[in-house]
């Protein structure tokens, strides 16, 4: 904890810079723009609670980078944390109350004697704050009440996870204030799941919430998910050559709800037809084996989307291996397959209920035409159906990428991101060091 003046003078002095080039970069305007972004937080935190001191946290948003819809299917996953974050200010205290003001939304006022699931609370964040607390207190940690001011850059309805970069904040905190800032990022993901499927009331799978908690290239294994395989994947993105692209098509995310559920629905059924639950539990031998037993007994789509998930899975260690060893190119070659998988098996570029709207497919399109041949990698990012495509463009053609893009979906629609090499954190200016 620091006064909150001295750790304003230390933040405008330059003192935090060091900080902010690890999480953000190191281009003068960056670390001035994060400057007063931290020191708006801070002034902010200081007029709504009048407190005198306070902890600084950060928590990221997210990427998919390999494995699209194979988490739910208990598959394997390659993401990585961006430069864009949720930070807060915040300070305990002896209430037993936590207030968590987000910039834009009302404030959450979470009595920690009252943690039992509340239906009222329901596609709140006020339950998530609930449910995490919850959590740590059904574990043994320490919990206790805090006031706290949070504001996020995570770009909404964008596939970067705000609300999970926003979950693994709140456990930040409580990790930081109450328990020494040492629980593991991935127990604070679990934790972070917990509430969202519970208290919140959605059946997310823990890919986003891990990645935000670890940062950086990160690969999950989720073959049993209550014990995933994480690990950290090295990989200089910053001295790659490509900078990272997330393209908003402006989709209508509005009445997909059917289109989501479809494709673990039907990947299950084909699971089911051997048997087992979901299609990590079949061998690919036994379902190409089997495949002419049950042609005809589920849909020709949900097999498709069964071939995609088992190409997309074995394609994630490849992945992995490509950044390991510095291949870079090897890399973007498995992400174009990756996204051609995703297009034409797994088939979730625009809904059947509305084939006229094809965002997706456009900029995808446009993508290929720009960067084929030249260094670059496009795929759909996230769920699909509507909202982004991923590209991975060089620094070379990054002025004329973004110039198109913005010329055929509206200006800022290509937003160009970082790999961050940390997830969740305490921000101090010891960071980085």
């Amino acid at each position: 904890m620091e006064n909150l003046e001295r750790l304003s003078g230390r933040i405008g002095g330059g003192e935090y810079d060091r900080a902010f080039s690890y999480l953000y970069g190191c281009e003068e305007r960056t670390l001035l723009a994060q400057r007063r972004r931290y020191l708006d937080l801070i002034r902010t935190f200081g007029e709504r609670y009048g407190r005198q001191e306070c902890a600084l946290f950060s928590s990221p948003g997210r990427t998919e980078v390999g494995g699209n819809h194979t988490d739910h299917q208990h598959g394997r996953v390659l993401a990585a944390g961006v430069d864009l974050d949720v930070i807060a200010a915040a300070c305990p205290n002896d209430e037993g109350i936590i207030r968590i003001k987000s910039e834009g939304y009302p404030e959450d006022v979470i009595d920690l004697r009252e943690l039992a699931e509340k239906d009222s609370e329901r596609g709140r964040s006020a339950s998530l704050v609930r449910g995490i607390a919850a959590r740590f207190m059904q574990l043994g940690l320490k919990i206790g009440g805090f006031d706290a001011c949070t504001t996020s850059d995570v770009l909404g309805g964008s596939g970067l996870s705000s609300s999970a970069a926003f979950e693994v904040l709140v456990g930040t905190i409580l990790s930081g204030l109450y328990n020494g800032g040492a629980l593991d990022p991935v127990l604070i993901a679990q934790i972070s799941q917990y509430a969202e499927n519970v208290y919140f009331g959605k059946p997310c799978g823990l890919m986003d919430q891990t990645a935000c908690a670890v940062g950086g290239f990160v690969t999950i294994d989720f073959d049993d998910p209550q014990k995933p395989v994480v690990e950290k994947v090295d990989f200089d993105f910053a001295h790659s050559g490509s900078r990272l692209c997330i393209v908003d098509t402006k989709g209508d995310h509005a009445d997909l709800t059917d289109d989501y559920a479809s494709m673990p629905a039907e990947m299950k059924s084909v699971a089911a037809q051997f048997g087992k639950e979901v299609l990590r539990e079949v061998p690919p031998e036994e379902f190409y084996k089997g495949l002419g037993q049950i042609y005809g007994k589920v849909s020709d789509r949900a097999i498709v989307r069964a071939v995609h998930f088992y190409a997309d899975n074995d394609r994630v260690p490849r992945q992995v291996a490509a950044l390991r060893e510095g291949d870079f190119p090897t890399f973007c070659r498995l992400v174009i397959e990756s996204g051609r998988s995703s297009a034409m098996y797994l088939q979730n570029l625009f809904s059947c209920k509305d084939p006229a709207r094809q965002g997706l497919t456009v900029a995808l399109a446009l993508s290929e035409r720009l960067l084929a041949g030249k260094g670059g990698a496009w795929r759909v990012h996230g769920g699909g159906i509507a909202g982004t495509i991923q590209a991975f463009v060089p620094e070379s053609l990054l002025d004329g990428y973004r110039a198109m893009i913005d010329g055929v979906f509206g200006a800022g629609s290509c937003h160009v991101l970082s790999i961050r090499p940390v997830g969740l954190c305490e921000v101090t200016t010891g960071l980085g060091r």
